[in-house]
């Protein structure tokens, strides 16, 4: 499966973004979807999660009750609404897919993955 990441961009701290990753390939609703961030200088981390029906999500402590995921199979789209942004969320944002339903928070468990997406948020 082929991901193409989208939406990031430069906001003030306090706004928000939508990141959208669109999937071509196979069918999207085998797949558990996930987003990571890797910020400069830094490790990539886990974001969020979500199984192939939207039924099951989950976040990182850092960006839970800020951030939503969400997917849509008929447009082979998974999104991530991101709320309250701060600087600290400044990174490259990678969406992944693995061959399994459900969600992983792990890199290891993800076996495709986009181009990433730059989001800065500004002080």
């Amino acid at each position: 499966v082929q991901l193409q990441a989208s939406g990031g961009g430069l906001v003030q701290a306090g706004g928000s973004l939508r990141l959208s990753c669109a999937a071509s390939g196979r069918v999207f609703n085998n797949y558990g979807m996930g987003w990571f961030r890797q910020a400069p200088g830094k490790e990539r981390e886990f974001v969020a999660a979500i199984n192939w029906s939207g039924t099951g999500t989950y976040y990182a402590n850092s960006v839970k009750g800020r951030f939503t995921i969400s997917r849509d199979n008929a447009e082979n789209t998974v999104y991530l609404q991101m709320n309250s942004l701060k600087p600290e969320d400044t990174a490259v944002y990678y969406c992944a897919a693995r061959n399994v339903g459900g969600w992983g928070n792990e890199e290891y468990e993800y076996d495709y993955w986009g181009q990433g997406t730059l989001v800065t948020v500004s002080s």
